[in-house]
């Protein structure tokens, strides 16, 4: 390990001179580059000269205590268990800086969210979820823009589509993807029976044009009038937009944009968005066929959580955590929640390199 730390601290000590070579200043494109490059590799840099620093100090106390001298001796014995704690703590978090990144963890994000079983109240936990991601977004500080949405027949959303902007929203948000599940009682009820409602959540990678090349002869779009909800001339103007990619079957659509122009981007972000996903989701089948069958790996078919409301618990199933207090986390406090999930499958992909169990931070109290 430490003979690839020290490659990668020779790489960045290259990139940070190259910041003050005047080719790569002249150059806008190479210059985005390496400082890009260099902003991914720099935590890792830092953690490895702290842990190094770490090393050299528990080597000195170590030396120490088989001195002579007493007061070294006392003062070893007194700092070599927090030393040794150090140095352990940090070298599972070098281990983990060392796994492979996934590409696609800086990307922005495709939201999308669909009513399930459970009829006008899975629309309504739809609605309270979608509103839950837009809370969590603006407190993570990243933008949020509600891109499409069909609206029940009594409240709450058929389906929405939301695009999120931000630094590393792919990474917080991959884990969201899946079924959610809500138990409570709904305000219809009148014998105060628990009801079980599903939605579907998911979260794509944003794509480039340089990710999917799509050809526009593959493309037919169609232009109609929006509906719901809306300003002057939302509902009296062809500006929704529906593209159907033909090869694919994908059909996406548009119509929160009062211009169709811009309709037809938001559209072409999603198609993209859409393509790529199915594109990665070959890739990673075909690399890794072993993982198909394991609980966990973010399919969105699987059910990965549920929200209790009579108890006052959030369970996510992948993780065995449980969590309390609702009414904070639907109100977009779920950082918790999915720390702990980053973490899990963080430890996971460790053991799997490594082929021993990883160091895992403290999960949020049940």
């Amino acid at each position: 390990m430490i003979d690839k730390l020290e490659e990668v601290e020779r790489r960045f000590e290259r990139l940070t001179a190259d910041l003050s070579n005047p080719e790569v200043l002249a150059d806008s494109t190479k210059l985005l580059k390496v400082s890009k490059e260099r902003a991914g590799l720099e935590k890792l840099v830092e953690s490895f000269r702290s842990y190094r620093k770490v090393l050299a100090d528990l080597k000195e106390v170590e030396a120490w205590l088989e001195g002579s001298d007493a007061d070294e001796k006392a003062y070893a014995r007194e700092a070599l268990p927090g030393l040794k704690a150090q140095r352990d703590e940090q070298e599972a978090q070098l281990k983990l800086l060392l796994l492979p990144k996934d590409p696609n963890d800086e990307k922005n994000v495709i939201l999308e969210i669909r009513a399930g079983a459970g009829g006008d109240e899975a629309g309504l936990f739809a609605e309270e979820v979608m509103q839950m991601y837009l809370r969590y977004a603006m407190l993570k500080g990243w933008s949020a823009e509600v891109v499409d949405l069909s609206p029940g027949s009594v409240g709450g959303v058929k389906d929405a589509t939301i695009t999120l902007s931000g630094s590393g929203v792919y990474s917080h948000m991959k884990y969201e993807s899946g079924v959610h599940r809500v138990q409570r009682v709904p305000a219809t009820e009148a014998q105060g029976r628990i009801h079980t409602s599903t939605i579907t959540v998911s979260v794509m990678p944003e794509a480039e044009e340089v990710d999917v090349q799509i050809n526009p002869a593959d493309i037919e779009m169609q232009v109609m009038r929006s509906t719901g909800s809306g300003g002057q001339s939302v509902n009296t103007t062809d500006s929704a937009v529906r593209l159907i990619h033909k090869p694919s079957g994908i059909v996406v659509k548009c119509q929160q944009e009062k211009s169709q122009t811009k309709n037809r981007t938001q559209a072409m972000r999603m198609l993209r968005a859409k393509l790529y996903e199915i594109e990665q989701e070959r890739i990673r089948s075909e690399r890794d066929s072993m993982r198909r069958g394991q609980v966990g790996t973010g399919d969105r078919s699987e059910k990965i959580r549920t929200y209790n409301f009579p108890q006052d618990r959030l369970t996510d199933h992948r993780i065995s955590l449980t969590v309390h207090n609702l009414p904070a986390l639907m109100a977009g406090g779920i950082e918790d929640v999915i720390t702990a999930c980053r973490t899990h499958y963080q430890a996971e992909a460790l053991k799997q390199q490594t082929g021993a169990p990883a160091p895992t931070s403290p999960s949020p109290r049940a």
